[in-house]
């Protein structure tokens, strides 16, 4: 917890505001967290809401939605106010959202976030000089558009009155933080025995480790992969690599081609062009923009590596994400090719 943070045990009254296409695991393991606290306290202490702005139940990613459901303007008190996203966050936020957040901040109602909703908080300008966590699949996206919000890829994330969380089951580990803090260890870890979990995971704890399914399960190459993730908008050369980890190219080279069949220059060039496709899928910036932020320099070298990759340019999977549209591969054309 940081420095001045809210005292956990005093926060027991949750809101749980369900944008269009939430996660609903993520909002279900956070409710079930609390109500199972409660049955092996064996004492109401937790109480929860589900909340939208009108009332009205929100469709959830799977089609499903929860009820009873209440307008955020009719919620009883709260300790704290969960904003809950899931896919195509985006579509999911307008001014009336942000405002209804930002009037909330001003009556200093703690806030806070699972899955994706950090990026409603963080568009409503209520995330500024805050670490905060977002579920794996956008932080690379979210941390180019918010520059001035420190995302990370802990599970959870409380810094003073923002309280953000990643999606899937990391929300009962982050309610197992809030219980500990009123009714001890003990209870916590009880309550995640009923879910059947070996243990809570801490919020400093990675939520994802996209380098191990790509391969990477020798200690230097994860050391390596790690490195070339971390340094993506300005890529290192294959021997500044080699020498960070200890090893010569020519190990490198060898112990990558065992573990991915790829060398090292080739599995740092699909890590840039998947960073390049998750900012062009969940980001605003302008396609050069996202060559730049991937590692490249030339706008023709970034069009071409990407459609030999994915088999289409840049800007067709900037136009098909944003129309819904699956992707039909072009012939190719000159590398000079506008990315604008």
């Amino acid at each position: 917890m940081s420095a001045g943070a809210l005292p956990l045990a005093d926060l027991t009254r949750f809101g749980f505001l369900t944008l269009p296409n939430y996660s609903l695991i993520a909002v279900s393991a956070a409710i079930e967290a609390c109500r199972m606290a409660n049955y092996v306290a064996g004492t109401e202490i937790y109480s929860w809401q589900v909340l939208t702005l009108d009332g009205a139940p929100a469709r959830a990613s799977g089609g499903l939605t929860l009820t009873p459901t209440t307008a955020l303007d009719k919620a009883a008190p709260l300790d704290i106010l969960f904003v809950c996203g899931g896919i195509d966050i985006r579509r999911a936020i307008d001014r009336t959202t942000r405002e209804a957040l930002r009037r909330l901040a001003r009556r200093k109602v703690s806030l806070g976030s699972l899955c994706t909703g950090s990026f409603a908080l963080a568009e409503a300008g209520l995330l500024d000089g805050y670490r905060c966590a977002i579920h794996w699949e956008n932080l690379g996206a979210i941390r180019e558009e918010f520059q001035g919000v420190d995302f990370v890829d802990d599970l959870f994330v409380i810094d003073r009155d923002r309280f953000t969380c990643t999606g899937g089951s990391a929300p009962i580990d982050m309610m197992g933080a809030f219980i500990e803090a009123r009714l001890g260890r003990n209870v916590a870890e009880r309550m995640s025995e009923q879910f059947v979990m070996d243990r809570l995971r801490g919020g400093a704890e990675p939520q994802h480790a996209p380098l191990r399914s790509k391969g990477l399960r020798h200690p230097a190459l994860e050391q390596a992969g790690a490195l070339m993730a971390k340094t993506i908008g300005a890529p290192l050369t294959v021997a500044a690599v080699s020498a960070r980890v200890g090893l010569s190219p020519r190990q490198l080279e060898r112990l990558f081609r065992q573990h991915t069949g790829m060398g090292p220059a080739e599995f740092s060039m699909a890590l840039r062009l998947d960073h390049a496709r998750e900012l062009l899928r969940q980001s605003d910036l302008a396609v050069t923009a996202v060559g730049v932020a991937s590692g490249f320099v030339s706008s023709a070298h970034f069009s071409a590596a990407y459609r030999r990759r994915f088999g289409h340019a840049p800007r067709a999977e900037r136009v098909a994400t944003r129309a819904h549209a699956p992707i039909r591969p072009v012939p190719s054309v000159p590398l000079a090719e506008s990315l604008s």
